[in-house]
């Protein structure tokens, strides 16, 4: 077979000789010198995720996640039996558990419930609220009140940053049988309950106390403008769920009603050993269930798989839960900014 011929100047030349002269670039056909291979990052962005509720806007926080062994905690069942429950969803011990705070921004109030665990996991578990809080586009400073479920350190953990109060501007809001409970050097002495409870509730709450911003409430008492707390003792002596109601539309925020989802939610009767009053708590965690799911209520669950918001279906004996579609707040605020 001949060779191809290219003409230049109506003279014939062949490929290997327009190649000799320069006049035509070619790439070699070799592979290139491979590169390094990109490192891992292996962590995850800042997280949060933004939704409206009539006309508050709801962020859902991300403090991170710790490593929970479930089946050495849940109680009222057996380890196999959690086994077996965790294994349906594909999932298996110890499993990353959510640590999920809310933000609600009403216009006229920005509201934080419930501030993570902060560096009581150490420094690889939780402790990304502020950092989730800033991506959101927020400042702790700007926060006007904290509203805790309860006590525990993976709810109040983030209220102190080193020594200083990591959201200086806020009132601090909590059932008074809660503060009652744990800031009671009584209770403490008693030894019914681990003694780094107490100490743990003591250095997230008194620096707020001694700076006159503790404000405990009682079980009828108006905290917020459209958000409401709804006693529900049991996991804790003064634990609460908030309901926030805006046009017509209800979230309600369940704080440590329910723990594991997996396993909870086909067998709400399953406890845990960080309980108080274990039948108590079942027996919270049982009507919460029933009514979000006869109302179609949206949840919010500090420690279901982030960001924890959803809704129920009765399944079985159990219950189904339905994540929120993901969605743009944009999209919202530019249907309303047209209809205005």
């Amino acid at each position: 077979m001949k060779r191809p011929l290219l003409r230049r100047g109506g003279v014939s030349l062949s490929l290997a000789r327009v190649l000799a002269l320069g006049g035509l670039a070619v790439t070699p056909l070799i592979p290139s010198a491979v590169h390094a291979a990109a490192p891992q990052v292996r962590t995850q962005a800042p997280g949060y995720y933004r939704m409206m509720l009539g006309d508050f806007e709801v962020t859902a926080l991300s403090d991170g996640t710790v490593p929970q062994t479930i089946r050495e905690v849940a109680t009222r069942t057996t380890p196999e039996r959690v086994t077996a429950l965790l294994a349906r969803d594909f999932l298996q011990d110890p499993v990353e558990t959510s640590i999920n705070a809310f933000l609600i921004n009403t216009g006229t109030s920005l509201v934080l419930v419930d501030t993570g665990s902060g560096s009581f996991f150490g420094p690889d578990s939780g402790g990304r609220l502020q950092q989730s809080l800033r991506a959101a586009g927020y400042q702790p400073e700007q926060v006007d009140v904290v509203l805790l479920t309860h006590i525990h350190s993976d709810h109040s953990g983030g209220l102190m940053t080193g020594a200083s109060r990591a959201f200086p501007n806020a009132v601090l809001r909590v059932h008074a049988r809660e503060t009652d409970f744990w800031l009671s050097a009584e209770n403490m002495a008693k030894g019914e309950v681990a003694r780094k409870f107490f100490e743990e509730a003591r250095a997230m709450v008194v620096p707020y106390q001694d700076a006159g911003k503790l404000k405990p409430f009682g079980d009828k008492d108006v905290l917020v403008p459209g958000i409401r707390a709804v006693p529900t003792p049991g996991h804790t002596p003064g634990h609460c769920i908030y309901v926030v109601e805006s046009q017509g539309q209800r979230l309600i925020l369940w704080g440590d009603a329910m723990h594991f989802g997996p396993v909870q939610l086909r067998e709400p009767a399953v406890t845990v050993a960080y309980d108080i009053d274990s039948s108590a708590a079942a027996a919270q965690r049982a009507r919460l269930l029933a009514e979000a799911a006869g109302r179609g209520d949206l949840v919010g669950l500090d420690h279901m798989s982030f960001p924890g918001l959803g809704r129920l279906r009765p399944d079985g004996k159990g219950y189904r839960w339905i994540p929120v579609n993901y969605g743009s707040g944009q999209r919202w605020l530019d249907v309303k900014a047209k209809a205005e």
